[in-house]
């Protein structure tokens, strides 16, 4: 068994972490993180998202996150734009790629934005090309690649079906995500094999939330089959508030630790990047949800 020698991570903890909060987080505080991830190490980092203040409300302020993040050399952001009216609005504020979604199971792209798995992807044409037209890169975000709330356990080959849909309209690498955290590591190499006949290995990342604590069994599921590249949320940040009890993403701190003790570069500072972490949560008013963070800051108090 060879794991890949490196691994690039991208922190979804801005966007995907924080918009689930109750809570309104200001810009300032939202500005920190990114300024401490990027501090840390971090070069990929998922900043906001350009949909309805009516519907997720946290986001509303994408345009003064933007403008008020230092831009490091070589970091990349990422932004979340579901249509047009998003793009429009993201593209003043300059983000290095933009982010679609789909969903493998269509009981869950149904209940999540109201169309089938097709009718979204059509949606999403447009936008993909104009983001291309614009010299900006394209990730497609594709949720319940293993288990939904509605449907129960996901076929590979539903799987297979939404990454060709993806590959069809431009979409340039995607994310296989465990949105509800219900998946295990066979079931995961499974739907990253699916989505293989679609995209190159380079082009595939892992997202994984750890409802049922598998998300660090299956990044190494993932690994194994040579996925480099994985999506994760400081301090273990976010839910899904289409998928009832489904807890947060992997924490990154959990992740680079597994990671460091592989021997597998990352490029990230452990110690910042708990600090990130204690800063958010903070913010939050309660702790990491890390057991690397709370294991290393009580380390740290004692």
């Amino acid at each position: 068994m060879s794991l890949p020698t490196q691994v690039r991570i991208i922190d979804v903890g801005p966007r995907d972490g924080l918009q689930n909060e109750k809570q309104p987080v200001p810009a300032a505080a939202k500005i920190e993180l990114i300024e401490r991830l990027q501090a840390a190490g971090l070069t990929e980092i998922e900043a906001t998202s350009y949909v309805s203040p009516k519907w997720v409300p946290q986001m509303a302020d994408n345009h003064e996150v933007m403008s008020g993040i230092t831009r490091r050399s070589g970091v990349r952001f990422s932004v979340l734009t579901p249509n047009m009216k998003g793009f429009e609005a993201a593209l003043q504020d300059r983000p290095h790629e933009i982010v679609v979604f789909g969903a493998a199971s269509e009981a869950f792209s149904q209940k999540n934005i109201n169309c089938s798995i097709a009718e979204s992807i059509e949606r999403f044409a447009p936008v993909v090309a104009a983001a291309r037209a614009a010299g900006i890169a394209t990730r497609g975000a594709m949720s319940c690649t293993v288990g939904c709330p509605y449907e129960g356990d996901v076929a590979p080959e539903k799987v297979g079906y939404l990454a060709g849909l993806m590959k069809a309209i431009g979409v340039e690498r995607v994310d296989v995500a465990d949105t509800i955290g219900v998946g295990t590591p066979r079931r995961v190499q499974q739907a990253i094999e699916a989505t293989l006949a679609h995209y190159d290995i380079d082009h595939v990342s892992g997202h994984f939330h750890d409802t049922y604590g598998q998300a660090l069994a299956n990044t190494l599921a993932a690994l194994e089959i040579g996925v480099w590249n994985f999506q994760s949320s400081v301090a273990g940040l976010g839910g899904c508030p289409y998928a009832k009890g489904a807890t947060g993403n992997v924490a990154t701190e959990d992740v680079v630790f597994m990671l460091n003790g592989l021997g597998i570069e990352t490029g990230i500072d452990l110690d910042r990047l708990v600090d990130a972490g204690a800063f958010i949560s903070g913010e939050l008013g309660r702790k990491p949800n890390s057991r690397t963070a709370v294991a290393i800051l009580n380390k740290r108090a004692g």
